[in-house]
């Protein structure tokens, strides 16, 4: 029995000292581009989900998101297609898109069983897919950042390729930002 119980425990051992061997890296896959650079431009109205961030507007609502050219500006529109939010291109400082892992409400109801059935429902776990803009606006002094829930990821990168272009924003690694104007910067002498 003893005998058994060292042969069993030295396996152990020696199939975890063979899982600890280092690992090679594949450089080969690795790109320097930005994955928002071959993305498609987007249609004019997207559906989307408003998630706070403009100040008076907190409650997160459904509804559209549009690029309004006329008046140079993204708008956000409810399920009633009432002009909710908006940011003009040029208050656009900067734009990025995000993933965050959520777990689906079924799953947390499930989760909350008190069973080891429950157990896997811990482990579901579900990507979305944001475009999150910064905005400073000087003409109500108002700057903030706000988020907008898309579909899923082909949709964001071509919302944010298309408002990048649309707001006159340049590529930092994966997110757009807006440059400083080096006129307007003043100089001490």
């Amino acid at each position: 029995m003893r005998f058994t119980g060292v042969l069993l425990l030295m396996g152990t051992i020696a199939i975890g000292v063979q899982a600890q061997r280092p690992r090679t890296i594949d450089r080969s896959s690795d790109k320097t581009d930005p994955p928002t650079t071959a993305a498609a431009p987007a249609p004019q109205t997207v559906k989307a989900k408003y998630e706070g961030g403009v100040f008076g507007y907190n409650k997160a609502m459904n509804g559209t998101l549009t690029f309004d050219d006329t008046n140079r500006r993204l708008l956000f529109r409810n399920q009633q297609q009432k002009e909710v939010v908006f940011i003009p291109y040029d208050a656009v400082t900067s734009a990025f898109a995000d993933t965050q892992k959520r777990q689906p409400a079924a799953a947390t109801v499930a989760g909350a069983v008190p069973l080891i059935y429950a157990l896997p429902a811990h482990f579901i776990r579900k990507k979305v897919r944001y475009l999150t803009v910064q905005y400073s606006d000087q003409d109500t002094r108002m700057a903030g950042i706000t988020s907008f829930k898309l579909e899923n990821k082909e949709m964001v990168t071509s919302v944010l390729r298309t408002l990048s272009e649309k707001a006159g924003l340049t590529t930092r690694g994966e997110v757009y930002i807006r440059k400083k104007d080096t006129d307007a910067v003043k100089t001490n002498p």
